[in-house]
């Protein structure tokens, strides 16, 4: 059986007013299902789950746009995809355990359903509509539960080298700005042998260093640079 939702409720920070939003997001259509068969009718979680999708998506979306000024607007597709995906949303659903508290048919139960990656996604899509409604369809309660996973999962993609961003679009955008400028990326290192070659890349405007970066390729190293030097002009965080 599920757990008390009140243990739920503590580890994300926010207590229901209407306790049956809650336990409608955490229903499965698996359960619903059953209960039908017996002339009970219940709400499953897949309506909820169509509203938690677009108020995640405007919630990420609208962060990924304040914080990264100038990316074009493939690059923040791309970021906000690996943000709002199922993987990325499983993996949020696990650090609350939140498999452990919904209603699972027989069927889904014994076919380990409390860990099944598309499951308990979807539940946690329908847990942020579930919180959205219930604060009075207030963004920044639900933002206030939901960024931390987000930031998290955003450092993670940077540091496993999956950020899809491309700085160096996004810098030259920015210096675009001012009529003049002129920005290029010098080599200033190699080391290594040839099969672990490392590059070393100042970014330069205007004849001044404004970003430093290292990388197995050239490219890699002046990704990196651009990126140093929108983080000095304040531009991504």
């Amino acid at each position: 059986m599920p757990r008390n939702f009140s243990e739920l409720e503590e580890k994300i920070g926010y207590k229901f007013k209407k306790e049956e939003l809650i336990s409608t997001a955490l229903t499965h259509s698996s359960y619903s299902n059953e209960l039908r068969a017996k002339k009970i009718s219940i709400n499953c979680n897949e309506r909820l789950e169509f509203l938690g999708d677009s108020v995640l998506s405007i919630i990420v979306s609208e962060y990924l746009f304040i914080k990264n000024k100038y990316l074009p607007e493939g690059e923040l597709t791309k970021l906000r995809a690996e943000l709002v995906c199922e993987k990325a949303l499983s993996k949020y659903a696990g650090e609350i355990e939140l498999g452990e508290y919904m209603y699972l048919g027989h069927g889904e139960e014994k076919n380990n359903g409390r860990n099944r990656r598309s499951i308990i996604a979807d539940a946690f899509e329908a847990l942020l509509a579930a919180i959205y409604l219930d604060s009075g369809n207030d963004k920044k309660t639900v933002s206030d539960f939901l960024m931390p996973f987000v930031k998290k999962e955003i450092e993670e993609i940077s540091s496993e080298g999956r950020n899809t961003t491309d700085y160096k679009t996004a810098l030259q955008q920015f210096v675009q700005q001012t009529e003049g400028d002129f920005l290029e990326y010098n080599v200033v290192g190699e080391s290594g042998p040839d099969h672990m070659k490392v590059f070393e890349v100042d970014a330069m405007l205007n004849s001044n260093v404004i970003g430093h970066g290292s990388g197995r390729s050239k490219r890699e190293a002046e990704q990196n640079a651009a990126k140093q030097a929108l983080e000095l002009f304040g531009e991504i965080k």
